[in-house]
């Protein structure tokens, strides 16, 4: 999905941040050539750019002309990501759900037609690790936690359409649902059994289940905890068996947490 940031001609405090979201798609550091070519700018305005995050320690110059995020822009990130208030929600039950499956759990929220990974824990034994990272997207439409967030989200199938579009959406595997209609259904199911599934819809060889995160006191659904699985290790038949058990684990942690 493209960002605002992404609509020329950029001007002033616009052209600031787009060099911000660029430099930390290079965490080695990047030069001022390669930024003014990527961001369609000229070199003077990309370096005032540059010098007023250097100035607020959010941007650094590792060596001769090239430029990486600063200390101070990592400082403030991890701060915030410690500091969200579902963050002492969910961490326990994602580390529970990896001691008793032996797979990765993800914690994630929906924004737009993209769901947005907060919190990962992989197993401590297995050769195998998933590419997903925290601040990672997805498209909702092909992952157990977007379709269940979606699910929670969405009145009718107009309301998808207008947030998705008409499709058909992309393949990323032979199993990818990629017509509306047939989504819609399967976000009426999810619905219905309070859980979603992915069955190598989005990476193959990777199967997935997802429950709701919902804050004991309100009942409000602020997310989406899926296991994440290898299928010749964890079959999906498996993680539907327990779907139970699952859902118990987070709702365990959330009555704690937010207690």
């Amino acid at each position: 999905m493209n960002s605002p940031l992404d609509e020329k001609p950029l001007v002033g405090a616009d052209r600031v941040l787009a060099v911000l979201v660029e430099l930390g798609n290079h965490p080695a550091g990047v030069s001022l050539d390669d930024l003014t070519h990527r961001l369609s700018s000229s070199k003077p305005t990309i370096h005032r750019a540059l010098t007023a995050l250097r100035r607020a320690g959010l941007a650094t110059q590792v060596s001769r002309g090239i430029y990486a995020l600063g200390d101070e822009f990592v400082r403030l990130a991890l701060r915030f990501q410690a500091g969200r208030p579902e963050g002492e929600v969910v961490e326990p039950a994602l580390h529970d759900l990896v001691r008793r499956y032996n797979e990765t759990a993800h914690f994630a929220v929906l924004e737009g037609a993209e769901v947005v990974y907060r919190a990962k824990v992989d197993p401590p034994e297995g050769g195998v690790r998933l590419t997903s990272v925290v601040g990672g997207r997805n498209p909702a439409y092909r992952t157990a936690v977007g379709k269940l967030l979606l699910s929670y989200t969405l009145e009718d199938p107009a309301a998808l359409r207008d947030l998705i579009g008409d499709g058909p959406l992309e393949a990323r595997t032979p199993t990818t649902i990629t017509a509306v209609d047939e989504l819609w259904a399967e976000l009426q199911r999810t619905r219905e059994r309070e859980y979603a599934i992915d069955d190598q819809e989005n990476e193959l060889g990777i199967n997935c289940v997802a429950v709701p995160v919902r804050w004991a006191r309100s009942g409000r659904v602020i997310g989406a905890i899926s296991v994440s699985a290898l299928v010749f290790r964890t079959p999906l038949d498996t993680l539907v068996a327990d779907i139970e058990a699952i859902q118990k684990i987070v709702d365990m942690a959330t009555m704690e947490g937010s207690a």
